[in-house]
């Protein structure tokens, strides 16, 4: 199963490549707000440079709930238009503050929390740091998710919360090796600025994930107690649109 949502996340990318680098574009263009002005700002007004930093992080979080309605879209093979961006971005824009200031809040225990424990240099300190590390760990495999299931689901952002923990309790292997690659396609961006695969490949990657994996509850939901998933049964339809793909066929299709 794993092996063809790297399949399906790869080639899903790669089919609608000139609309997944206009999303990377306006991501960047986002992303530039709370990295440049809030510095210029600071130098006026501290506290305005502070605020500036936020509203950017957050402007940044409403941003991809447009990309995560985009992604959705192609993981379901549908049509897409770089406008759905703007309609997305307006739908989910509640979702996607909260999670940016839960996000925030995050990271702002994290920068008080992490020295206070290493300075202390003891058994209990130790003991905390452990604790904070798992926490963060849960934390971001559960955001992984958040997204993906605000947009398949249409829950609450409570809800959202629950079914991403949840999701994370019952495949804790699944859940690590989605973070892992999401970890690992932001590497890769690195070196194309982030124009490929980028937010872009990283949204299409977790809705990905997320689309198969529900497969599992809808057949236990219809075969309560039965036996070991049938995978192959259950991604028969998505091989199919996937289809049998080559590197020659890729790059020139129309010789196939």
């Amino acid at each position: 199963m794993f092996g063809f949502l790297i399949k399906k996340a790869f080639f899903d990318t790669w089919d609608h490549l000139l609309p997944a680098i206009g999303v990377n574009l306006l991501c960047i263009a986002v992303l530039a707000v709370p990295i440049l002005l809030p510095p210029a700002l600071a130098e006026v007004n501290v506290v305005v440079g502070i605020v500036a930093l936020i509203a950017g992080i957050l402007l940044l979080f409403v941003v991809f709930g447009g990309a995560s309605v985009f992604s959705q879209a192609v993981v379901d093979y549908r049509s897409v238009e770089i406008r759905e961006l703007l309609h997305g971005a307006l739908a989910q824009y509640r979702t996607s503050l909260i999670l940016g200031v839960l996000a925030l809040v995050h990271l702002t225990l994290i920068a008080i929390a992490l020295p206070v424990y290493t300075q202390m240099e003891n058994l209990f300190g130790l003991f905390a740091l452990a604790i904070l590390f798992w926490l963060s760990v849960i934390w971001f495999l559960m955001w992984v998710y958040m997204y993906p299931i605000r947009g398949r689901l249409n829950a609450n952002t409570g809800a959202v919360l629950k079914k991403a923990f949840l999701l994370v309790l019952d495949n804790p292997l699944f859940s690590l090796l989605v973070g892992l690659g999401a970890v690992f396609i932001l590497v890769v961006s690195l070196f194309t600025a982030f124009l490929l695969p980028g937010i872009a490949g990283v949204m299409i990657w977790i809705h990905a994930a997320v689309k198969l994996r529900l497969y599992k509850y809808d057949y236990l939901e219809e075969h309560p107690g039965k036996g070991p998933i049938p995978w192959d049964e259950l991604l028969y339809d998505d091989r199919e649109r996937v289809g049998k793909r080559t590197l020659r066929g890729m790059i020139f299709p129309w010789k196939e």
